[in-house]
């Protein structure tokens, strides 16, 4: 059975992961509109990937006893003033999820939670990867700069996204 300190806050984070996927599909949007459609690519996977991402939480409270309860999700932002911008939000929101699964983490271990420690280090691990990815974006795109040239090169790399398990 889990304890109702890491039940709330599990669900809390469960909110966290569906509302990453909720901006992620809004970036997603915003890019199409821009005409990235490889940017748009990159996203569409990214939403996929946090809402898998939620129901790893979902399935732990479940398999743990606990009680999910879905919150509302706030309704994304959908403009950025330019693609880069668009990225370095999308960065910025990782860490702010890194700094919430590093709390939950705390919390584990605090409540001597040894199997919601155990689940949360895949996040911890996961949290790393999501970082160097959108920060490696912001630091092409700063290097490209207002280069036409190099956003659509961007764009056709980051399309390539998932097609090599094709």
């Amino acid at each position: 059975m889990i304890g109702k300190k890491m039940e709330e806050a599990l669900n809390e984070q469960i909110r966290e992961e569906l509302g990453s996927a909720y901006l992620y599909l809004a970036m997603a949007a915003y890019f199409h509109n821009q005409n990235l459609p490889g940017m748009a690519r990159w996203m569409e996977l990214q939403t996929e990937e946090e809402f898998g991402h939620a129901l790893r939480l979902y399935r732990h409270l479940v398999e743990r006893g606990g009680r999910v309860k879905l919150q509302a999700l706030p309704e994304p932002q959908f403009e950025w003033a330019s693609p880069a911008e668009a990225w370095k939000a999308a960065h910025a929101h990782e860490q702010y999820i890194s700094g919430r699964i590093h709390k939950l983490m705390e919390l584990a271990r605090q409540e001597k939670d040894y199997p919601a420690e155990v689940m949360l280090q895949w996040f911890v691990s996961e949290q790393v990867e999501e970082e160097d990815q959108t920060r490696r974006v912001v630091e092409m795109l700063a290097r490209i700069g207002e280069s036409g040239r190099g956003l659509l090169w961007l764009d056709k790399e980051l399309g390539k996204r998932g097609k090599e398990e094709e």
